[in-house]
């Protein structure tokens, strides 16, 4: 059995966490196949933006349990090449040149929380799903995830989530910025694929140079960012899709 599902969609893609009778949680080896398949939809020109989601009640509920009782084994090496594994996907996710949108219809927990964190928007199931970093109830640390969660909503409110451990609402997650939509349990999958399919009708240039944009300023000095943006603004304007945008627009207007 497959541990990620690759469920095809119009102009987009679904990626389903199949681990449904461990609530999805993180392995080695459901996050090499996440990496692979996230490699393999990035090369494919048809797939314009990214889904993913969970099997089972579930969106993801962290890390294996029985796999963290083997990391108390492991030494610090196995420990380090373990821990840049979940490092290079959730990288790879945040900086994603496509759209990526997490359908979070369960739990979303610790390592899941922060798969989640590294889409672009998450849009949430108003009953069923749940947010929460639970690490250092287990005497853990909530690192990487962190990192992310900081950048998604801002220190103060990080430190609220990270420290606590508490588990919180769909509802509260949209208050504190961590989700996009907050929507009808019944009605998460038709919303998830109108976004999707409005995000995918859109130019593909215009969408990676605009995630290009929102993934490098942060660390930038104000000025050195306004003109990074600058020359994206150059790049965006000699593509032939603003060209095509730019003549439908003004014919619109002139008729």
């Amino acid at each position: 059995m497959s541990l990620i599902e690759v469920l095809p969609a119009e102009g987009y893609r679904r990626l389903r966490l199949n681990r449904p009778e461990k609530r999805n949680a993180l392995s080695p080896e459901l996050l090499r196949e996440l990496s692979l398949q996230l490699h393999q939809a990035q090369e494919e020109p048809n797939v314009r933006v990214l889904v993913i989601e969970g099997a089972g009640p579930a969106f993801c509920a962290g890390a294996d349990l029985a796999y963290l009782h083997q990391l108390t084994q492991f030494t610090p090496m196995e420990n380090l090449a373990d821990s840049e594994l979940l490092m290079r996907v959730l990288w790879q996710l945040y900086t994603y040149p496509k759209p990526t949108i997490a359908k979070v219809h369960g739990p979303a927990i610790a390592g899941g929380c922060g798969l989640a964190s590294a889409c672009d928007i998450i849009v949430a199931a108003r009953n069923g799903a749940r947010f929460g970093y639970s690490e250092v109830r287990l005497g853990f640390v909530p690192a990487l995830v962190g990192v992310l969660l900081v950048h998604k909503i801002g220190e103060q409110r990080a430190r609220r989530l990270l420290l606590t451990a508490e588990l919180i609402s769909a509802e509260e997650a949209e208050r504190l910025g961590l989700v996009g939509y907050v929507v009808e349990d019944e009605q998460l999958d038709a919303f998830v694929e109108e976004l999707a399919r409005r995000l995918a009708s859109y130019s593909t240039a215009s969408l990676q140079l605009t995630k290009a944009i929102l993934s490098a300023v942060q660390s930038m000095p104000p000025e050195s960012a306004l003109h990074y943006a600058a020359g994206l603004n150059v790049l965006a304007r000699t593509t032939e899709e603003f060209r095509i945008g730019v003549e439908a627009f003004l014919k619109g207007k002139s008729s």
